[in-house]
């Protein structure tokens, strides 16, 4: 019997296997065969994708800030955004041994608009930005059955990054220029809203997972108006 229950899990694991969604750059979504898997239910496997897509939507956020803010990559000499990034988000590959972990989140995205700040804003904000995402995932990478993620930090993160995005489009200099480039009208006359539409994408899939893991730990949220021009950040 144990033979023939392992011959079936390996059948329904190649089974499971096929008919992966492949990009334009010619990678692939699909994931790696593992008995793993056998322990998580279809919302855990919902939740490690949606976290994958809020962390590489967070990356492409950082990439679009360090191409239209140079001097910020200056100071930091790491050369190249994608270096820079690179030591950003590397971190999450071993994110249970990182000290990252312990990083004070909200400090580093108040001190990247703050007007004192000497050093790179883009890599504070992002290191603040991901330290809280990864804690309003419990700080998992993996989810299973047995794991029970808090709806409330799901929700609360997603508020948080509304207030970063304001933050980030209003935190200005004494003399009213930005601290920080984003949205802006390009020579052509027409205006460049892709940090504005990566903020969207990120809240819209923050608040999603929230009320998909409510509905599954009924814990409920809640709910209540953020005012994003108070610049108090929700706790996780």
């Amino acid at each position: 019997m144990k033979t023939v229950l392992s011959v079936l899990i390996c059948l329904g694991l190649v089974a499971c296997s096929g008919n992966a969604i492949r990009n334009k750059d010619g990678s692939t979504t699909q994931r790696p065969l593992s008995f793993s898997g056998i322990a998580k239910s279809d919302i855990d496997d919902v939740t490690e994708l949606t976290q994958r897509e809020t962390l590489a939507g967070l990356r492409r956020l950082a990439e679009k800030l360090y191409r239209r803010n140079p001097a910020e990559l200056q100071k930091n000499g790491a050369g190249s955004p994608e270096a820079a990034i690179a030591d950003i988000f590397n971190p999450v590959n071993h994110w249970h041994l990182s000290s990252r972990r312990k990083f004070d989140w909200q400090a580093g995205i108040n001190s990247a608009f703050s007007e004192n700040f000497a050093g790179d804003r883009i890599e504070a904000l992002m290191k603040g930005l991901l330290t809280m995402l990864m804690a309003s995932y419990s700080h998992k990478t993996e989810v299973y059955v047995i794991d029970s993620l808090d709806p409330q930090k799901l929700y609360n993160a997603a508020r948080n990054l509304e207030i970063a995005a304001w933050r980030l489009s209003n935190a200005k200099r004494p003399d009213g220029s930005l601290l920080l480039l984003s949205n802006g009208m390009g020579a052509d006359g027409i205006a460049n809203l892709s940090f504005e539409r990566e903020f969207g994408k990120l809240i819209a899939t923050q608040d999603l997972i929230a009320r998909i893991v409510e509905d599954k730990t009924n814990r409920a949220i809640r709910y209540g108006v953020v005012n994003v021009a108070s610049l108090v950040f929700l706790p996780i």
